[in-house]
């Protein structure tokens, strides 16, 4: 779940060699975030229901334009990969959501509703991606900038309120499923156990009242809560409604 490229060729460059194409007749919208579905491989069909059907990644489309005027299109695109794994191409300017990812979360989480929450979890990741993209905000290396990404899916599920915040502690705990799986080699991001962490120390600084349990992490949280909110806000500020 990270930044990658692929040499696919841009809508909007396609369907200018393509005109007569009906699809192409239509031209994709000028700004902000959108959701495209592809069609699914045989083996990813259940995946893609599930998408369809609990609509996460609309949910947090919704969120993302609603506190953010993004002055060019993301498109997040459901597809199958064949494993090459959900992340953002700043070529396409495209987040590609994999329908074989979402099955990995159903192995870890038999809920279908815990899976939308972590899919939730991982568009808003991706989104944070886009906006360093579009900003062009620097980071010192690859792992800075997904810890970064992680920090925002934090502060847009603490957004929302008490759903956001199920499904921020919903992440953590797929995170800590996943360390419990054995050790992952993943040089750019942090190990599991930490995401999972960082995640439930920047919930329990946010909304200590509704999460009393997690009030020993409050003071191990680096960065700390106010930190988070206020670097991202004061990076989005040319973005925000």
């Amino acid at each position: 779940m990270s930044r990658r490229r692929t040499p696919t060729l841009p809508t909007a460059a396609l369907c200018a060699a393509l005109l007569a194409v009906p699809a192409c007749q239509h031209a994709p919208p000028a700004r902000g975030f959108t959701i495209r579905y592809e069609e699914p491989a045989p083996a990813d069909a259940a995946d893609a229901a599930l998408l369809r059907t609990r609509k996460p990644a609309e949910r947090a489309v919704t969120a993302l334009n609603a506190y953010l005027d993004l002055p060019k299109p993301v498109t997040v695109l459901a597809r199958s990969c064949a494993g090459e794994g959900t992340g953002y191409d700043p070529d396409t300017r495209r987040i590609e959501l994999c329908y074989d990812d979402v099955a990995q979360e159903r192995e870890l989480l038999t809920d279908e509703a815990a899976v939308a929450d972590v899919v939730t979890e991982t568009v808003h990741h991706e989104a944070g991606h886009a906006l360093v993209d579009a900003l062009d905000l620097p980071f010192p290396s690859a792992r800075a900038e997904e810890d970064a990404a992680d920090r925002f899916a934090a502060l847009m599920l603490i957004r929302e309120g008490p759903d956001g915040e199920r499904a921020l502690r919903t992440a953590a705990e797929e995170y800590l499923l996943t360390a419990a799986a054995g050790p992952e080699d993943d040089p750019e991001h942090a190990p599991p156990a930490e995401r999972a962490a960082t995640h439930l120390c920047l919930l329990s600084e946010a909304s200590p009242t509704r999460h009393p349990d997690l009030a020993p992490r409050a003071h191990t949280c680096t960065p700390d809560w106010p930190t988070t909110r206020d670097t991202w806000t004061h990076d989005l500020a040319p973005l925000l409604r």
